[in-house]
């Protein structure tokens, strides 16, 4: 009769890396033995002096957010190759290291979450809320129909100095900040109106109804996105903002950084 270990047996089998998260020092030590795989840490930061280290802008409380953050990570710096089994070592309910995941590292894991959180402005937890609003606002519209909007994360000054007002500003002389449910309440209502939202790098709303004004000049995006995706392109170029998109006609939510489009999600998949 099999052991509980031979019934696993598969899970560790043929791995070509080992992805640890936020990994104790005694229990990283465990690892420092291990040959012919490599070992990369995922955590806020490197604590166990690991050689491969993926820094986690915040904890994500979703696992399948966490591991697919820590692998894109590893792989856009080379830790880890397209195409490797990795195994994952995380933690969910006591904070030690209590469930193991078996992960192809292929192309699915690439979504651009990685580059959105890890290299903005803005600070990881408002990109994340901002990301999360647009995201519900894309399941379940606008009092049940499709809606439209924008958000310009970070680097408020200019982007204020490349924008005009579009109506009086209901956020002006406030200290709202985006994580506030009762302010995404309010958010989510005035989203069915024109104009961008600019909020500030640590989340503070700035102003609503802005009409952005930077020239889409050389800015090149995916065919078929229209003004709203084009003002955003713009914007992230001329600006260390990101901006964050939900379009009305297909429901998706794209995300620009640097004037390209580095996110692209279903909201619905999300």
């Amino acid at each position: 009769m099999e052991d509980i270990g031979e019934l696993f047996d598969g899970l560790f089998a043929d791995v070509d890396a080992v992805v640890l998260f936020s990994p104790s020092g005694s229990y990283f030590e465990r690892f420092d033995d291990l040959e012919e795989t490599d070992v990369v840490v995922i955590a806020t930061e490197n604590s166990v002096g690991a050689d491969s280290f993926v820094e986690l802008p915040l904890d994500f409380d979703e696992v399948s957010q966490r591991v697919k953050f820590g692998l894109e990570g590893a792989l856009e710096q080379g830790f880890i190759d397209g195409g490797d089994m990795v195994v994952c070592a995380t933690s969910v309910f006591d904070g030690t290291a209590d469930t193991v995941s078996r992960v192809r590292a292929d192309e699915d894991v690439r979504s651009g979450v990685y580059d959105l959180f890890a290299n903005s402005r803005a600070e990881a937890a408002v990109i994340k809320n901002v990301l999360e609003l647009v995201v519900e606002l894309g399941k379940k519209g606008q009092k049940g129909e499709p809606v439209g909007a924008l958000f310009v994360v970070g680097d408020a000054g200019k982007v204020m100095n490349k924008s005009r007002p579009l109506s009086y500003n209901p956020f002006e002389k406030s200290h709202v900040h985006v994580g506030d449910p009762i302010v995404n309440v309010m958010l989510k209502e005035f989203s069915r109106l024109d104009g961008a939202f600019v909020i500030s790098d640590s989340g503070k709303i700035v102003s609503a109804y802005r009409y952005l004004e930077p020239s889409a000049e050389g800015v090149d995006i995916p065919k078929g996105l229209g003004t709203r995706h084009m003002a955003a392109g713009a914007v992230t170029r001329d600006t260390n903002a990101t901006a964050i998109v939900l379009s009305e006609s297909d429901g998706l939510v794209r995300a620009f950084k640097g004037g390209e489009l580095v996110l692209e999600i279903d909201p619905e998949d999300y």
